[in-house]
């Protein structure tokens, strides 16, 4: 198991790379004015080049062990970092669990964003999982990161206490006697240990942004916390009463994760109330974006970057756009056709729906249904008029 601020549990950064000092050139023969330009225009082109193909700032790829499943091999995930390859071949198992909080967690983000014009879609067979959404420094991000951090603590914490892992199991810190508003307990059972899942996950998560140190990692590590200590803050008490005729004398009582869905929801709100910041000079803390906004708090999400509006396709910002999505007709919110839609209509489509209803129990030992048929109409948001937004980059 590992024991906080152990030398197995620091984080042991890679020494720097250094480049090699470039050989200098024996001089030659002076070259004409018209060739000088040329070179000159080159050297400009291949720059330009190499600075378009540079690999993107954040790619979080561990994220990717979700689509891995069971077939999680350290060395053939894209971007860990030292630190997460270490851990990732040390606790195989661990990783396991990682991989099906990460499946969970993308779920949650697609229910929480069903409705929104940016539903957490993800890219298939592609290891940033989200695509060049991520890159811009927004509100989204800051959620994606946070439910990510989430979900690998709640992913380990409820393995370790349904003794999937062989390095932890329920939390040896609950113990002995204890009281809250209805009286003295006894702690017993087997009390997630939710110690282990934080330490881990932030062991496991956290270690590219500390190697990173810009304003962007800040970022990232401020919502990666916001993330861990929501499950933690929904953690519930449970109890098991002794006694004659239930009298509940005595007591008996552990401490249980909640389902994530109310940690789901939980993000969700700090998402709609998120805090635009900047860095401050020396890089170590956040100050409000603009005069008179509010400082952001240790539970806020932060963000940077204002989002674009989802409407259209733009390869560039990541966003898929809304033509094709389906919109309800009736309704004011954000899953209604005229927000959905950005202003630019809907089609309706009237489908068939076959469904199994009227269904009854027969001795023994069969249900049987009938089919109904269901016709409704489907609204779908229009694809832009002009044919360019296809071609954005």
């Amino acid at each position: 198991m590992l024991k906080p601020g152990s030398a197995e549990e620091a984080a042991q950064l890679p020494p720097r790379r250094t480049r090699a000092p470039v050989p200098a050139l024996a001089p030659g023969p002076a070259a004409p004015d018209s060739s000088r330009a040329s070179a000159r225009l080159g050297l400009a082109c291949l720059l330009l080049l190499l600075l378009l193909t540079l690999p993107a700032r954040v790619d979080t790829s561990w994220w990717y062990i979700g689509a891995l499943g069971a077939r999680v091999i350290c060395d053939n995930i894209p971007g860990l970092v030292s630190r997460q390859r270490q851990l990732c071949q040390r606790y195989p198992d661990i990783m396991r669990s990682v991989g099906e909080g990460a499946r969970e967690w993308i779920r949650e983000c697609q229910h929480q964003f069903r409705h929104h014009r940016w539903n957490c879609t993800t890219l298939d067979r592609d290891h940033t999982v989200f695509g060049r959404v991520m890159l811009r420094s927004s509100r989204e991000a800051a959620f994606v990161y946070a439910i990510s951090s989430a979900g690998v603590v709640h992913a380990i914490t409820r393995a370790c206490s349904q003794g999937e892992l062989s390095v932890c199991s329920c939390d040896p810190y609950t113990r002995g006697r204890h009281h809250d508003q209805r009286g003295d307990f006894d702690w017993g059972g087997c009390s997630d240990n939710i110690h282990y899942g934080v330490r881990f996950a932030k062991a496991f998560v956290d270690a590219k942004e500390k190697r990173l140190k810009d304003a962007r990692a800040l970022m990232n590590l401020h919502n990666n916390r916001c993330g861990r200590t929501a499950v933690r803050r929904f953690l519930k008490l449970e109890c098991k009463c002794h006694g004659v005729s239930g009298s509940c004398t005595l007591r008996t009582c552990w401490r249980a994760l909640s389902d994530f869905r109310r940690t789901g929801d939980y993000l969700r709100r700090r998402y709609d109330g998120a805090v635009q910041v900047t860095a401050t000079q020396d890089g170590a803390n956040f100050t409000a974006a603009r005069q008179g906004y509010r400082r952001a708090t240790r539970t806020d999400l932060v963000y940077f970057d204002n989002s674009p509006d989802y409407c259209v396709l733009d390869k560039a910002a990541g966003s898929l756009g809304t033509a094709g999505r389906v919109c309800s007709k009736t309704s004011k919110g954000t899953d209604g056709c005229e927000i959905m839609c950005c202003g630019r209509g809907y089609d309706t489509t009237r489908v068939t729906r076959v469904t199994q209803c009227e269904c009854k129990f027969h001795w023994c030992c069969a249900v049987r249904c009938k089919e109904c048929r269901n016709t409704v109409d489907v609204h779908t948001c229009k694809a832009p008029k002009k044919a360019e937004w296809l071609d954005q980059t």
